[in-house]
């Protein structure tokens, strides 16, 4: 369970709260950090690093404390905060001669297929010349209204892990573990070891969001574990102010909570289960029973159309799986409720006679 010794690829979040002090990003804490990644490093391990701190910072390098809630604002503090913490990763591995990059994400780039397998591939070569990738959200453009947004780095970290088959996902935070009730609300609360499945209790239990800077609480935390869960990557949440944290980790002790993965999906699964959908189709009991017994959808199934869509595009069945369709919204506002052998028919010779085949569905609730 918290044997890592084969655990070769390695993601490794860290929140605002952690890195920064006194709403500037801890260079102290920074050297350390890139001290134990190092040695992850020489003994021929790969890591990624989450990182948090580029609002926080930018917003004290501005002397504009306490919390930013403008959009624009927030922007701002980004595009100032984020080459401030570049700079301290830079510093900090140059004096054990490791090289770092900075790849700044949007949730379009991982929704579309194409950016998704170029970021994929772009990883891939940096870890290849053994160097630390450097991930954060593109705060500066990332924006809810236009979709952009990921929420929280807890989510990107765990999207990151499933998108690059890490073994382990590493989320250090102020939190130091999942406990059985709140314990900013009961002082008998107990941390939790090990997590199996995350219950609706879990999620009730898990409060509100974090820090002034920061966006995630124990709520994404959650909502992270089960995005890597399904990639069969185990998470250890932990207190990143712990001395040596990362390679305690390592080593096995027994710190934070560990989640067990359920499932792993393939990464094409993944990336259907994972992207934001374009729309949603309403299908019959009789199409959801039989996409669960790996059969295809078929237009005959199908009761209403929300959204408009191409083919190609990622949809929501219901609420229970995703897919990729091989039909637009309007074409199958046309099919809904008929036979197959329609489909031809009504379109033409060339498409084909399915809304969705097996492998280009994954269910959601499993």
């Amino acid at each position: 369970m918290r044997n890592f010794t084969k655990a070769k690829r390695i993601v490794v979040k860290i929140g605002t709260s952690v890195l920064t002090k006194d709403e500037c990003v801890d260079a102290a804490y920074v050297r350390r950090v890139a001290a134990q990644i190092s040695s992850l490093l020489e003994a021929g391990r790969q890591v990624v690093i989450v990182s948090s701190g580029a609002i926080g910072m930018g917003a004290g390098q501005l002397d504009r404390p306490g919390g930013i809630k403008r959009m624009k604002m927030r922007q701002a503090c980004a595009a100032v905060g984020q080459p401030l913490l570049m700079q301290e990763y830079r510093k900090s591995f140059l004096r054990h001669g490791v090289t770092v990059a900075q790849v700044l994400l949007t949730a379009e780039v991982l929704n579309h297929r194409k950016t998704y397998l170029n970021l994929r591939n772009s990883i891939e070569t940096l870890l290849d010349l053994k160097t630390v990738p450097v991930l954060n959200e593109n705060d500066s453009v990332s924006t809810d209204e236009i979709g952009t947004t990921f929420g929280d780095n807890d989510k990107l970290s765990a999207l990151v892990a499933s998108k690059i088959d890490a073994d382990l996902l590493i989320m250090l935070s102020d939190i130091d573990a999942l406990y059985d009730k709140n314990p900013q609300r009961h002082s008998d609360a107990r941390p939790i070891s090990a997590v199996f499945e995350i219950t609706p209790q879990m999620v009730k239990n898990a409060g509100g969001k974090g820090s002034k800077f920061a966006t995630g609480g124990m709520k994404t935390k959650l909502e992270a574990a089960k995005i890597a869960s399904n990639a069969g990557c185990r998470i250890v949440l932990a207190n990143g102010r712990l001395k040596n944290v990362i390679g305690r980790i390592i080593a096995g002790e027994e710190i934070g909570t560990v989640f067990m993965p359920k499932r792993k999906l393939s990464n094409r699964a993944r990336w259907i289960l994972n992207s934001a959908p374009a729309g949603t189709i309403t299908i019959d009991a009789g199409a959801m029973r039989a996409l669960r017994n790996r059969k295809s959808l078929l237009p005959s199934g199908v009761t209403k159309i929300e959204g408009a869509f191409e083919a190609g595009d990622v949809v929501m069945l219901n609420e229970n799986a995703k897919a990729v369709i091989n039909l637009s919204s309007s074409q199958l506002k046309a099919l809904a409720g008929k036979h197959s052998s329609e489909i031809r028919k009504i379109l033409g010779p060339k498409h084909r006679d399915v809304v969705a085949i097996p492998e280009d569905i994954v269910i959601v609730d499993y």
